[in-house]
Order: structure tokens, then C-alpha cells, then sequence
């Protein structure tokens, strides 16, 4: 079923021939089509194997689309090179290392972990260098006692070996790689010194500077730098990404992580603009690859912190004037929050009240909780601010249910990210009920356990930040100057978003702090200077007295 479109509702490397690989639940079709061009720039990596020259060459090119994260593409190489030389035993790891994506949300089914199993022991019984054994056993490490072990345990357990193969190979760039990767991925939930992703940032820093071109030292160094204290560490691996994957759609994304931390919208929409047309150009089978819906997702978060509106509703036309799409959480997720973004970041509660859910029927949605969830969330709110508190009352209760979901699947991130989504409607509606200390408390409550968790990569950032939302309600109560330190806290974390900025000013006017708003008034007409948004008129009047 095609969705209706919401809101606009009213508005180096050679190539190795490479045949379909067999089908598994990610897949939309048995016949895949990843179209990369085969002679597309994909970086330099040297990894030696102990297969034949015409094998090594096609295992290179798999494992630089495997340091890109364009797992179905290497997928295919790596099979292709399996097929035409079964005993290259690296080829088999290839395939299994494709099965399960260590950043992101999506996990193994229970035939890619039977498949990606079954690949290992085919690999592990090839003729093995010490360097390909090494990587061979850690994903083994992963791979064992799957239907047992949570995946927590089972990551750390593929960073332990890693570990010890990075420590006996030091001069093995795409060992190093991974270890770091794996060091990222095994970070401590809530360590605000984030030692582990900086020691993992600077092995991949000393990486780049032994081999410039390598995918996985810029790549997985974005991912090491993507917080907003250590961005900055990372604006040259941004903007060099392109120069050695120029077709590549996340290698044309990924930049944009380190862009939206800084705040630099008109990067992030001109990078993205390029990911997303070479992700429609690179389908999978014949569904549009989650990459494109990824990519307007950032794409819709950029437009609407320009104030650029008109832009964020012809791009959501866009986006749901596509029928199929890849059946992933990073479609789900991104499907699920752009319309619920142009609805909340525009204040229009009954827009986002009358959202609907689950939308297209072909996500499979009862995986994605925390995906399915955004739109509960938003009606939610929607109803809360809007007046409908027998909706707000039953997305609690939607929330309430999918967060036990999530904790079933083992979804431990979804789990909290539920449970802060829950806490804001229930704070919203105890402030229409006049329970104003209780919602205070309460979205109190939630701004803290969202600034002590980390963004995920799959999205742009929180659909509407709680702890602006605590500044919302503060303003609501005619408390100006509390108000005013919630913004700026909010902006700490997500630096220069329009309403954040808009709000920030409103407060410190109020509160008597001409020198604050006109600060931040100033900020904001440098981010959205041509928007015809009301707040920058009196931006204008301000900053121009």
C-alpha cells in the first residue's frame, strides 16, 4: 500500500562479476541490484589475503564497501569471489562480517545468524595466515552462542579478540580498523568523558596519517568524533570523504554527523542532497535503499533549522512518493520521523495529533518499536498541547507497550529512548491537567535521561529535544529566566536550532537580559537570515536597533 503523503496530506578496485547473493530476511528480492558502478572510487585498502590475485583484487573491493557500511554491495562481492574461488577462506568471513552491523540498530535475524555462522566455519577451515585467523576468530566471537548470549555480550567479546589481533598485527591497517570500530561500538552507555571513543578516534587518526585513502580510518573516525565535544576533531575527515568515495551514498552521508553537531545546516543539506540521489541510484533489488530515506531524514532536520518550510514539505512529498523501501529499522526509523519532525518543530499539534502509523505497510514495524514509537510520540504530544488528552492518555499506553517490545528484543537503547518519549507526553499532559509540579518534574526527569544518553547515528538528533521542550513549558509558566538556562543547556547539545535559538531570545527579553537576546537573535539570523519565519522579524528589530 503506498502511503498518502503526510502534512502536505494537505500539503582501486577492480571488479569481480557478481551474481545475487542468496536471500536473507534484509533483503526485499532473491535478484538484488546495489548499483555502484564497478569501477566507482571505493579508497585504497592492502589487506593481504592467501587467495589468488584475481580473488585478493575482488576481496579488496568487498572489504573497502564493508569499512563504508554498504553491507548488501559487499555482501555481494565478497559471495562473488566465494564463488569463483571457494577455497578463498577470507571471502567466507567477508560474507559473515556482512550479516551484522556493529553501529547499527538493525540485528541478525535468525537465518543470518545461521548463515553468517555457517560462512565462518567455511572460512575457518581454509589455509589461514595469522592475520586472517585473527579476524576470523573475532567475528567467531560474535557469532558464538548467538541464540544464548545478548548482543552486549556477544560485541564485547568480538572487541576482546580484536584487541589482541590489533595488538599482534600493528601494522595491519584494516585490523586496526576494525578494532577501533569495535571499540566504538562497545563504548560505555553514559561515560561522559568518552575516553573510549577518543582512544578509538586517535588510532584512527594515526591510521589516516599512515593511509589517507583508507575508508575505515575516515569513515569509523566520524563515528569516534560524533559527539559534540570531539566534533570538531573530525571536520577534515568530513570533508575529505568524498575526494575517495565519490558515489558511494554514505560516504556522501556520513560527513554530515559531524555538520549537524556544528550546526552547519547548509552543509548538511548540500551533502545529503548528493547521498540521497546516489542512494535512489543504488537500489536494493526493488526497493529503494534505506540509504535514501537516511539521507532525507538529516535532509528534513536541516531544511527546518533554516526555517526553509516550503523545502522540508516538498521533500517529505518526495520521500513518500516512493512505494517500497528496504526493510530495515534505518528506513523505519527515518520514515517514521521526518513527517513527525515537520509536524513538531512547526508547533502544528494537530497535524502531529492525526499522524499516521506504521506507514508503509511493508516495514516491518513489529521489529522497529523505537521507530513505531516516534509516531505514538507524536500524536501524542500533538494531543497533549492540542487539548486531546484522551490521545495523549492512549499514546502513553501505545509507548508503554512498544517499550516492552523493544526490551524483548533486547533493544536496550530503544528501550530508554521509549521510556524519555513516554515521559515527555506524560509531562505535557499533567501540565494540561494543571498537575504543574508533577509536569515539571517530569520533564525534568526526561531532559536528564536524554542528556546523559548518547544520539544514535541513525538519526539527526532527538525529534524535539526534551531539554528544550523543559524550556517550552518553563516559558509557559511565565518563568523567563529558567526558561532561558534550558535553552542554553539545549544548545549545548544541539547547537543552533532554530526554535532552541528563536525561544532562547523570547526568554531573555522577558527576563530582563537584552545583551542574551540580542545574542541570540543574532545567531539566528545567521543560521536562517532568508526564512520568512515570524520570529525573524523581530530578530531583525532587535539585532537592527
Amino acid at each position: 500500500m503506498r502511503p498518502t503523503p503526510i502534512l502536505a496530506l494537505a500539503a582501486l578496485l577492480l571488479a569481480v562479476p557478481a551474481p545475487a547473493p542468496a536471500q536473507h530476511d534484509h533483503d526485499h528480492s532473491a535478484e538484488a541490484e546495489h548499483r555502484i558502478p564497478a569501477d566507482a572510487k571505493l579508497g585504497t585498502v592492502t589487506f593481504e589475503t592467501s587467495c589468488s590475485a584475481a580473488a585478493q583484487t575482488g576481496f579488496r573491493r568487498g572489504l573497502a564497501l564493508l569499512h563504508h557500511m554498504m553491507y548488501e554491495q559487499a555482501e555481494e562481492q565478497f559471495a562473488a569471489v566465494a564463488a569463483a574461488e571457494p577455497a578463498c577462506a577470507m571471502a567466507h568471513w567477508g560474507v559473515a562480517m556482512t550479516l551484522f552491523h556493529p553501529l547499527w540498530p538493525d540485528r541478525p535475524s535468525p537465518t543470518d545468524f545461521e548463515r553468517g555462522a555457517a560462512a565462518l566455519e567455511r572460512a575457518a577451515a581454509g589455509d589461514l595466515a595469522a592475520h586472517e585467523r585473527a579476524l576470523v576468530e573475532a567475528a567467531q566471537a560474535f557469532y558464538r552462542d548467538w541464540r544464548t548470549a545478548s548482543h552486549g555480550d556477544r560485541l564485547a567479546a568480538f572487541e576482546a579478540r580484536l584487541a589482541k589481533a590489533a595488538a599482534a598485527h600493528p601494522d595491519d591497517l584494516d585490523v586496526v580498523a576494525l578494532h577501533a570500530l569495535s571499540l566504538i561500538a562497545t563504548a560505555p552507555a553514559g561515560d561522559r568523558s568518552l575516553a573510549q571513543q577518543q582512544r578509538a578516534g586517535e588510532i584512527l587518526r594515526g591510521l589516516h596519517g599512515r593511509q589517507a585513502a583508507h575508508p575505515g580510518a575516515i569513515h569509523y573516525g566520524i563515528h569516534a568524533f560524533d559527539h559534540p565535544p570531539l566534533a570538531h576533531r573530525a571536520v577534515d575527515l568530513a570533508h575529505g570523504y568524498d575526494k575517495i568515495a565519490p558515489e558511494v551514498p554514505h560516504a556522501l552521508h556520513m560527513p554530515t554527523h559531524i555538520f549537524v553537531r556544528l550546526g552547519h545546516w547548509q552543509e548538511v543539506i548540500d551533502w545529503n542532497r548528493r547521498s540521497a540521489a546516489a542512494a535512489l541510484a543504488s537500489p536494493v533489488g526493488d526497493a529503494v535503499s534505506h540509504h535514501y530515506p537516511h539521507a532525507a531524514d538529516y535532509l528534513m532536520y536541516a531544511h527546518l533549522q533554516r526555517g526553509e518550510d516550503a523545502a522540508a514539505r516538498r521533500l517529505l512529498d518526495e520521500l513518500l512518493s516512493h512505494e517500497t523501501f528496504q526493510p530495515t529499522f534505518i528506513s523505519a526509523y527515518a520514515l517514521a520521523a521526518a513527517p513527525a519532525r515537520l509536524a513538531l518543530e512547526r508547533g502544528e499539534w494537530a497535524a502531529a495529533a492525526s499522524l499516521p502509523v506504521g506507514l508503509p505497510e511493508s516495514i516491518p514495524w513489529d521489529r522497529s518499536p523505537g521507530a513505531l514509537a516516534i509516531a505514538h510520540y507524536a500524536r501524542g504530544l500533538g494531543g497533549a498541547r492540542g487539548g486531546d488528552l484522551a490521545l495523549a492518555k492512549s499514546s502513553i499506553a501505545e509507548l508503554d507497550r512498544l517499550q516492552a517490545s523493544a526490551r524483548e528484543q533486547d533493544q536496550g537503547y530503544w528501550v530508554e529512548q521509549i521510556g524519555i518519549q513516554r515521559q515527555v507526553v506524560a509531562a505535557w499532559l499533567a501540565l494540561a491537567e494543571e498537575r504543574t509540579d508533577e509536569a515539571l518534574q517530569a520533564m525534568t526527569r526526561a531532559a536528564d535521561l536524554e542528556d546523559a544518553a548518547e544520539k544514535h547515528p541513525v538519526t539527526p538528533g532527538a525529534v524535539l529535544p526534551a531539554r528544550e521542550l523543559l524550556g517550552d513549558m518553563l516559558l509557559a509558566l511565565d518563568r523567563p529566566a529558567e526558561a532561558l538556562a534550558a535553552y542554553e543547556a539545549s544548545l549545548e547539545h544541539s547547537p543552533r536550532r532554530f526554535n532552541t535559538l528563536a525561544r532562547a531570545a523570547r526568554a531573555a527579553e522577558a527576563a530582563g537580559n537584552p545583551e542574551g537576546a540580542r545574542r541570540h537573535y543574532q545567531e539566528l539570523l545567521d543560521v536562517a537570515a532568508g526564512a520568512a519565519r515570524p520570529e525573524l522579524t523581530r530578530a531583525r528589530e532587535v539585532v537592527g536597533s
